[in-house]
């Protein structure tokens, strides 16, 4: 749980500095976007494609995910973020989500089960 927690927190920080620095985003706003970018980027970032794939493949897949939420937000709120400023909490956030899944693949997923757990056997 302490994996998931640490993971919501810095990209909430990221993710609400980010997207109120650059654009016009309200607080609370920002703060449902990241919580939602985190939830959605925990299960399908780190979940299902780092397990079964690597390091690097996760992060891109996490960076691509975070540009399309963030774009999306932007869009459905009316935020005056461009294309480019997108960038700029993508890359950051893409670099912590390759520091955070050193940290997963070395200590194990939070939530999912090891291949020996799937096959009875310790």
């Amino acid at each position: 749980m302490d994996k998931i927690a640490a993971k919501v927190v810095v990209n909430t920080i990221i993710v609400v500095a980010s997207l109120m620095m650059l654009s016009n985003a309200g607080l609370w706003g920002s703060i449902l976007t990241a919580l939602v970018l985190g939830v959605i980027a925990y299960v399908v970032g780190d979940m299902l494609i780092l397990p079964a794939t690597s390091n690097i493949v996760a992060t891109l897949a996490d960076a691509v995910l975070a540009y399309i939420v963030l774009w999306a937000a932007s869009a459905m709120a009316g935020w005056t973020m461009s294309y480019i400023d997108l960038f700029v909490p993508v890359v950051i956030l893409g670099v912590v989500e390759y520091i955070f899944h050193i940290w997963l693949l070395r200590d194990g997923i939070p939530g999912r089960l090891s291949r020996t757990d799937m096959n009875g056997r310790a």
